[in-house]
């Protein structure tokens, strides 16, 4: 699937943004921002340096298809026996397949390979970007929707309305412009969800469906 971002990402620059102009920082905060770039750039070397079998996931992957995308961390999935390859990075919170850790400022979200579907991206939904920094292994459209619909339940069950809003238009998105085919997406997570969870991703994707035919005739009417 070709990718139709054409500038490079600078991952250094888009997070150093997303945590400059973000209202809540504001009043200041802890992380010295002026050397957000060259951090990221050193994690990515560290990955290399200590072999780490990694993909790259989340906002920053998302803005190799899309432009605009605001993030503040970089999502990764691994091993569970990378983390321990990588004693630099301070882990400050665990939850299940889930790890969130710290390097000089800069929040790394890890997403462990013990989750099959996280795995099965890893395996089979992977391709190569080039980023300002370095060529960096990459989720592709595909795998970005996989993670997207699979965790849309959860953050429902959770009231997260901020995350669910962002993860439905990261979803809407990514359709309306690569038009992926969605039933062997489902097919997918019919392994990982729930009967009811998977209902209920496919009425919200049924419905972000509809919101992008309301879109195409629209924008057809004032051509």
């Amino acid at each position: 699937m070709e990718t139709r971002v054409t500038n490079r990402v600078h991952i250094g620059n888009v997070i150093r943004q997303g945590i400059v102009f973000d209202f809540k920082n504001l009043r200041g905060g802890t992380v010295n921002t002026d050397t957000l770039p060259q951090t990221v750039a050193s994690l990515f070397k560290l990955l290399d340096e200590r072999q780490v079998d990694y993909l790259l996931v989340g906002g920053v992957a998302m803005l190799n298809y899309v432009e605009g995308r605001n993030t503040q961390n970089i999502d990764l999935i691994v091993a569970v026996a990378s983390l321990e390859a990588l004693p630099e990075i301070d882990i400050t919170e665990q939850d299940g397949d889930f790890v969130r850790g710290s390097s000089n400022g800069l929040q790394v979200d890890f997403l462990l390979r013990t989750n099959a579907l996280f795995d099965k991206v890893r395996i089979d939904y992977a391709t190569t970007q080039q980023f300002v920094e370095q060529a960096i292994p990459c989720a592709t459209v595909e795998g970005l929707l996989l993670l997207k619909m699979y965790a849309l339940p959860s953050l429902y069950r959770q009231s997260s309305f901020a995350r669910v809003g962002i993860y439905e238009n990261d979803i809407a998105t990514l359709m309306q412009l690569y038009e992926p085919a969605l039933d062997p997406l489902f097919a997918e997570l019919s392994k990982h969800l729930s009967a009811t969870d998977l209902k209920a991703v496919r009425d919200i994707v049924g419905e972000i469906q509809q919101r992008i035919i309301r879109f195409q005739e629209t924008s057809k009417t004032r051509e």
